[in-house]
C-alpha cells in the first residue's frame, strides 16, 4: 500500500496538470452555499502552528471549559491551523500530530462546532512548486483517509494556508492539483482554497474559479494593514508606527515612525486618511461579493482580526465590529483571527469577565 501510495504521488511530479476553469458537478451549488454559511461566526484556535513553541505537542491549551465559553459566545466553528510541514521537518509522527487533531474532532463534535483543519506554513514557491505540491497531496490524502468518516458537513479541508507572493497562474495550478487529487478518492469533502499573494482579497478578485464544484474561496481581511498590523515584529519597519487608531481622526493619528520611512508602510500611511473608516472596509467587500457573484461560488473570511499589543482597546472594538458588519451585510461568513494569542478578543485569560464590553458588543454578544 506505501509502495503503491508513492507511486502514485510520483505520478503527479510527472503530469502537473494545468488548472482548468470548466466546473464539474460532485454536489449540488445549493449544498455548497449552506457548507459555507455554516462556517460563520468561527474562530481560529492557533495552537498547532505556534512553530516558535517548543512544547506545543505537550501541551492542550484548549480543554472543554473553552469550547463550552466559544458556545456561550456564539461562535459555531472551529478554525485549526496545523503546521504539517513544520512537523514534517522535525521527523514527528503524523500519528502524534493527528492524536492532537483528533481531540479537536472529539471537542467540535461534542460542542457542535464545525471544522476546519488548515494547513498552516509551507515551503512552496515559485521555483519548488512542481517538486513541493505532490508532498502537499501526499499530506492531504493522509488527512483525508485517517477522517474519511467524518461528516462532510461537519469537516472541512484548507488545502493550503496564505499561498506567498508567487505567479498567481502557478498557484491555480498547484490548487487545481491539489483539489483534484484529493477529489479524486473523497469527491464530497469540500474544500477550501485562496489566491495567492498571502490569501489576498485583491487577488482573489482576479482569480479565475477552479474546475471543481466542490470549493469554498476564500480570502483573509487586515485592511488597512497598518491598522490591524502596527507593532507587529514579525512584519517588521513597515509597521512600526504605532498608536493609529481607527476609524482615522487627525487628531490621534500618530507621527510617521522614522523607521516606516521608504517603505510600503510610507505609502499606507498617507493613504489611511482614505482607507481607515467604515466606507473602505464596505466597498472592499461589496468589491469581493461581485466576483463571488459572478461566478456564483461561495465565499469565506478565512481570517480577521487586530494585533492587540498596540492598538487601542476602542479602535480594535470599532474594527472588528465594522468586519463583522460588512461581511453580515454581503452574506459572506467570517472567521476571527485568533482565540487566546496575540490577536484574542480578551483583556486576559479567555472568560466572559475579560470580554470588554465594547467587544461584546462588537461580536453581538448578549448575555443573558
Amino acid at each position: 500500500m506505501r509502495l503503491l501510495r508513492l507511486l502514485i504521488v510520483a505520478c503527479y511530479c510527472f503530469a502537473f496538470n494545468l488548472a482548468k476553469s470548466n466546473p464539474t458537478q460532485p454536489i449540488s451549488r445549493a449544498l455548497l452555499f449552506q457548507r459555507a454559511a455554516s462556517l460563520d461566526n468561527g474562530v481560529s484556535i492557533s495552537w498547532l502552528e505556534q512553530t516558535w513553541n517548543t512544547d506545543l505537542l505537550q501541551q492542550i491549551p484548549v480543554k472543554n471549559t473553552d469550547f463550552a465559553l466559544l458556545k456561550r459566545l456564539g461562535f459555531k466553528s472551529i478554525r485549526l491551523p496545523v503546521a504539517f510541514s513544520y512537523f514534517d521537518s522535525r521527523q514527528i509522527s503524523r500519528g502524534e500530530v493527528f492524536a492532537r487533531i483528533d481531540e479537536i474532532v472529539k471537542q467540535c463534535k461534542a460542542f457542535g462546532f464545525k471544522l476546519i483543519i488548515d494547513n498552516h506554513y509551507g515551503n512552496l514557491n515559485d521555483s519548488n512548486y512542481q517538486t513541493e505540491t505532490p508532498r502537499i497531496i501526499n499530506l492531504w490524502l493522509n488527512v483525508a483517509k485517517r477522517y474519511q468518516k467524518e461528516s462532510n458537513n461537519f469537516l472541512f479541508f484548507e488545502i493550503y494556508n496564505e499561498p506567498p507572493r508567487m505567479n498567481p497562474q502557478a498557484w491555480k495550478d498547484v490548487a487545481y492539483n491539489i483539489v483534484t487529487a484529493i477529489h479524486k478518492s473523497y469527491p464530497q469533502r469540500t474544500l477550501i482554497v485562496g489566491a495567492s499573494n498571502y490569501n489576498s482579497i485583491f487577488e482573489l478578485s482576479r482569480f479565475v474559479r477552479l474546475a471543481d464544484e466542490n470549493v469554498i474561496y476564500t480570502f483573509h481581511f487586515y485592511e488597512p494593514f497598518l491598522f490591524t498590523h502596527q507593532g507587529a515584529e514579525w512584519i517588521g519597519n513597515d509597521v512600526a508606527t504605532v498608536g493609529v487608531p481607527f476609524p482615522y481622526t487627525v487628531e490621534k493619528f500618530p507621527q510617521l515612525n522614522f523607521k516606516t520611512k521608504g517603505t510600503s508602510g510610507e505609502y499606507n500611511y498617507n493613504k489611511y486618511k482614505q482607507d481607515g473608516n467604515v466606507q473602505s472596509i464596505f466597498e472592499k467587500m461589496r468589491m469581493i461579493k461581485k466576483w463571488s457573484d459572478k461566478y456564483y461560488v461561495p465565499l469565506l473570511c478565512g481570517e480577521y482580526g487586530v494585533y492587540n499589543k498596540y492598538a487601542d482597546l476602542d479602535s480594535r472594538c470599532n474594527y472588528i465590529k465594522a468586519v463583522r458588519e460588512a461581511l453580515k451585510s454581503v452574506k459572506i461568513p467570517g472567521i476571527l483571527w485568533d482565540y487566546n494569542a496575540n490577536f484574542s478578543i480578551f483583556t486576559g485569560p479567555p472568560s466572559v469577565a475579560n470580554l470588554p464590553y465594547c467587544m461584546r458588543n462588537a461580536i453581538g454578544f448578549k448575555q443573558k
